[in-house]
């Protein structure tokens, strides 16, 4: 009994859909591309600058954190470098001196390779230095290199009674950060060119809040003296990650 043989279908490569693969190749392609980038910038930006006014402490802090010290007295004339460790993630700490000679010329050579800026603030002398802090705080923060970075705003010197608190600290310094802005805003009309041009802070028509700001900036309480440094090794840490920003507010 002869039977039949059903033909053989053969498929061809027009008869396969292509637009999955074709999908996924594109998806991973954009993967790829942007884990690139996102390591370049990583690698780009691994520095902490640690900066403020001369004697707002920062110094204590660098040495306090980096070398288990606390010296009575410390003066930075030229910038300190260290490394900090957490696990096996290691960003750099550069002290910038807090002198207002050095202290620009040296934040601008360091400021494009910053991933994270930690601005010193002296708790005890707030209320006599607040418009030298608001102007050395707003020139940081509108410029235009700082804007990937993350803030943290460290209230030093905390073990001394008369302290400002952080929530003290923070609306004067809001309220000389809004004066500031007004006379800068005058001064920048008249001669900055639009490379140069540092980029407006806040809101346009309210009053300044940190809140308001294009840059992620924290506020903390510290003391270099009683070794009371736990927020900013949560926040380095934190930042040493691939990727990271500190996002709790307070």
């Amino acid at each position: 009994m002869n039977t039949e043989e059903e033909p053989e279908v053969v498929g061809t490569i027009s008869d396969i859909n292509m637009t999955p693969v074709i999908v996924a190749a594109i998806i991973g392609l954009i993967f790829i591309a942007l884990f690139i980038i996102l390591r370049k910038r990583s690698s780009a930006r691994r520095d902490f600058l640690l900066t403020g006014l001369s004697e707002s402490g920062k110094s204590a802090i660098f040495m306090r954190l980096l070398h288990k010290k606390f010296p009575d007295t410390y003066v930075s004339v030229k910038e300190n470098m260290g490394e900090y460790k957490s696990g096996g993630l290691v960003g750099r700490i550069i002290d910038i001196p807090g002198h207002y000679r050095v202290r620009d010329k040296c934040f601008d050579q360091y400021k494009r390779t910053a991933k994270g800026i930690i601005f010193v603030v002296d708790s005890v002398t707030i209320q006599k230095d607040i418009r030298d802090v608001a102007d050395a705080l707003y020139t940081i923060l509108s410029d235009i290199a700082t804007l990937p970075c993350s803030f943290l705003v460290l209230c030093s010197k905390q073990d001394v009674a008369t302290a400002k608190s952080v929530k003290v600290l923070k609306q004067s310094l809001e309220k000389e950060m809004n004066l500031v802005r007004g006379t800068r805003g005058k001064l920048e009309i008249l001669g900055e060119n639009e490379t140069n041009k540092p980029s407006y802070l806040g809101k346009n028509g309210k009053d300044f809040e940190f809140s308001h700001l294009q840059q992620n900036i924290q506020f903390y309480e510290c003391s270099a003296k009683e070794g009371q440094l736990n927020h900013l090794t949560d926040w380095l840490d934190k930042m040493l990650l691939p990727g990271g920003v500190w996002y709790c507010r307070t």
